[in-house]
């Protein structure tokens, strides 16, 4: 019942519907002038049957076309896969091995006290499916996640190819237009080919690190403005507070990220995050993953929230847009707007250009730096030993300065503490790809269609890239840079790899070594005893109950 109340809603199924009525209506009439010509015996119940044979014809070959797309596309491209020596768990019709992972998953989330995570920070656990396929299949294996064939991959050559490939014919895959449209639409995170190559060509430049070094001041103010909030707290708890982190956290790098789009419009830009980040917590549950199609398309009240959230921030950015036009301003904002009146746009409007890719600009920018900012501080609160490192690094570099960013290029145990933290949560778990045509990487053919899943959690955590410590915060392994680190630099990639790298690197680590240089060199934190470690995955890495930090002024 449940999938021809899916089928209902599928373009696909009535367009076929149709196509059948038309051909046995053609067929009908041409039968009737046939008949009229050279016979006026025939009855009129050879006539319906006559109908009634060609209604079935159309309707078994939509049934065969059905079948065609909903097995035997995904079968044709795991068998050339398989002939390749690439194999996986046996999917299921429909839903793929959607069924099997949730058996895997544990019946309640992972939740333990801080004593007994101390020293293992391993978010494996999450994935468990993962961790058995791996241990059956090798690092490179098939699954489905219903009629959607990925190659999962966590072999380091393999990554190399990927870091090396430049064509536009792999790119990322459909399922994030389709899955995650009202978040991120067709703006620079999922687009592919040309349009993607404007987006790139329009944005990127704006967010390397000559353009960083113009917004330290922006996160010095930030990092500030939260010293201030915490100062309060402090002082009306008699020295010491107990602070759950996550909201300031937050506040810190959307006006950050507000000011860098809207310019002089931040104050409105910042009405945007609180409900993006409702958006996040809205389709925290993937519809990919649900086993149940076109489930989107259904009017739930999860759908209606979706849906809701998506019109409000449309609307908020383009009040921005029609003010900004008004103005002068040189802010991302107006490049992004510049880029909607010329190049390639693909199927968007030029409005939906410009909230696409604002959109996805701010909320990764916000939401997946605040996350990191949130584990970092988690972990440096269980490494005092590290806080005292970074406070007189601090005070050694800045003295009586004001922070710029000089003075961060020359903290070299700030920087060293943020790449652990990087390769320990990598908050999006997953650098996903597709091959968009038949391709060659290395020496696997890899057909069209197929996504590729890089799963950052078993390269971070590899034994043999980093050594029997690999599970624990030794942020000392990039004294001498990430190349030195681990045994390869393909078993790093926090913020991707290849030509779809992420082009805001450079903003996010320099809002993560601000934000822990002015933190540390005003408090001291430790773990609260009201903070339970219980990493989850949704959409990011996240902590379930958030992070409660004892703070003191120092």
């Amino acid at each position: 019942m449940e999938f021809r109340k899916c089928l209902f809603f599928c373009p696909t199924f009535n367009y076929q519907i149709k196509q059948a009525q038309v051909v046995a209506l053609q067929s009908w009439s041409s039968i009737q002038n046939v008949v009229s010509i050279e016979s006026q015996s025939t009855s009129p119940m050879d006539f319906y049957n006559i109908a009634t044979f060609f209604s079935v014809l159309g309707i078994c070959s939509f049934l065969v076309y059905l079948f065609h797309v909903l097995w035997l596309n995904g079968e044709s491209r795991r068998m050339i896969l398989r002939r390749q020596g690439i194999a996986g768990p046996l999917p299921s019709f429909l839903l793929g091995n959607i069924p099997q992972m949730k058996q895997m998953l544990p019946l309640s989330p992972n939740q333990s006290n801080h004593e007994n995570m101390k020293g293992h920070h391993s978010l494996m656990h999450l994935f468990p499916y993962f961790k058995q396929w791996t241990k059956q299949y090798g690092q490179s294996f098939l699954f489905a996640l219903g009629r959607s064939q990925f190659l999962y991959i966590a072999d380091n050559n393999f990554v190399r190819e990927i870091n090396c490939f430049t064509s536009l014919d792999m790119g990322k895959p459909a399922y994030l237009q389709k899955d995650r449209g009202a978040l991120l639409g067709k703006g620079l995170i999922t687009t592919n080919g040309a349009v993607w190559s404007h987006q790139r060509k329009s944005i990127a430049p704006h967010l390397f690190v000559d353009k960083v070094k113009d917004t330290l001041k922006l996160m010095v103010e930030s990092g500030e403005a939260l010293v201030n909030s915490w100062g309060n707290i402090i002082e009306a708890n008699g020295g010491i507070a107990d602070i759950r982190v996550d909201d300031y956290v937050r506040r810190y790098t959307s006006y950050i990220i507000s000011n860098v789009v809207f310019g002089d419009e931040w104050e409105t830009g910042m009405e945007m995050f609180p409900k993006s980040l409702s958006l996040i917590k809205a389709m925290c549950s993937p519809t990919i993953l649900s086993g149940v199609p076109f489930y989107r398309y259904l009017p739930t009240e999860t759908s209606r929230e979706i849906w809701r959230l998506t019109k409000e921030i449309h609307s908020t950015i383009m009040g921005i847009v029609k003010k900004h036009t008004e103005s002068a301003s040189k802010d991302l904002l107006q490049v992004i707007i510049e880029g909607s009146k010329n190049g390639d746009l693909g199927p968007s409007t030029p409005d939906q250009f410009i909230v696409d890719n604002c959109k996805d600009i701010c909320i990764p920018a916000s939401e997946v730096t605040a996350v990191t900012a949130i584990w970092g501080l988690m972990l440096l609160a269980s490494h005092p030993e590290w806080q005292t490192r970074i406070r007189v690094e601090v005070l050694e570099v800045c003295k009586d300065g004001i922070l710029n960013f000089d003075m961060l290029h020359k903290m070299k145990a700030l920087r060293m503490v943020v790449l652990e933290v990087l390769r320990l949560y990598p908050v999006t778990a997953f650098v996903s790809r597709q091959a968009l045509q038949n391709l060659k990487l290395g020496h696997i053919e890899i057909p069209k269609g197929v996504n590729i899943w890089l799963w950052l959690l078993e390269l971070h955590f590899d034994p043999k890239f980093w050594g029997p410590d690999a599970e624990k915060f030794n942020p000392e392994r990039f004294a001498h840079g990430i190349s030195r680190a681990c045994r390869s630099s393909q078993a790093y990639i926090p913020f991707g790899v290849g030509a779809r790298v992420c082009p805001g690197q450079s903003l996010a680590m320099a809002e993560l070594q601000v934000l822990f240089a002015i933190i540390l060199s005003n408090f001291s934190v430790t773990i609260s005893p009201s903070y339970r470690h219980s990493p989850q995955y949704a959409l990011l890495i996240e902590p379930e109950f958030g992070v409660n930090l004892l703070v003191q002024k120092i």
